[in-house]
């Protein structure tokens, strides 16, 4: 049983929403990961949804899965060749349409499952509106910010965290081998420095102790778009542990929209 709406004929969403499907809404971005990854990664969103469907599935539970959004909201990818991000008010727009089309369509159990920290601004200015408007409670994971902390405990070296690294490259690794080029990899290159201090991470400024907020851009903080110390040990085996975290995630929270609604 396919879970993917765009691979499904409408009489089967439909009776399957008026059964009480869940249905997720995927968004990622087009943007740089290094020389290893494809700019895509708003296939893995779709991909790990899918996955939470599956794993719902096995649980008695059913879920949908919308097309995934692959433009991403606006950040330090900006200019990025290649790249396509949307400023904060148009991806507001269209997440806040695309959910409001799903609660029209009769979903009542609807969430975002989203891989780039750039859309959360526009993800939590939907969720407060949809909940004033129409008290709906739309959760989102996002992924990655969520999944990070666990990455050591999956084994995962420490060098290889990071942007252009795990957890992105070794779940691709999982999901699309055949779009990777591991073979690319390298140490990350010397981050930039302004005011004669080192960019310590994505929108920071090392001064002594403490962090100054800074309008950074990618190659200032990631070159290449590599920001983990060294990825060459990344494997599908890091990708393997992130997809099955997160879709049990998934699955138990799409159980308890089910068994607790808002």
């Amino acid at each position: 049983m396919s879970h993917s709406i765009a691979r499904l004929t409408a009489p089967e969403v439909s009776a399957r929403i008026a059964a009480g499907a869940a249905v997720m809404l995927p968004l990622g971005s087009t943007e740089t990961h290094g020389p290893a990854t494809p700019m895509g990664d708003y296939l893995l969103a779709e991909a790990i949804a899918l996955a939470g469907a599956e794993a719902a599935k096995a649980a008695g539970d059913d879920a949908l899965v919308a097309p995934p959004l692959p433009f991403g909201g606006e950040d330090f990818f900006r200019g990025v060749p290649g790249g396509i991000a949307l400023s904060h008010a148009t991806l507001a727009a269209v997440i806040g349409e695309c959910l409001e089309a799903l609660r029209l369509s009769g979903a009542k159990r609807l969430l975002i499952v989203s891989g780039h920290g750039g859309n959360i601004p526009a993800v939590e200015e939907v969720q407060r509106r949809l909940r004033e408007a129409h008290g709906l409670v739309v959760p989102a994971l996002h992924i990655w910010r969520e999944v990070t902390p666990l990455l050591t405990g999956f084994g995962v070296p420490p060098e290889t965290i990071g942007h252009g690294g795990n957890p992105v490259l070794g779940t691709t690794l999982r999901l699309f081998p055949e779009r990777c080029r591991p073979w690319e990899l390298a140490p990350r290159a010397s981050a930039g420095s302004l005011f004669g201090h080192a960019v310590s991470g994505f929108g920071t400024l090392r001064m002594g102790n403490m962090n100054l907020a800074i309008p950074a851009r990618i190659e200032e903080i990631a070159p290449g778009g590599v920001q983990a110390p060294d990825p060459r040990g990344i494997t599908a085996e890091h990708g393997e542990h992130v997809v099955a975290a997160l879709a049990a995630a998934i699955r138990d929270s799409l159980a308890a929209m089910k068994d607790n609604p808002a």
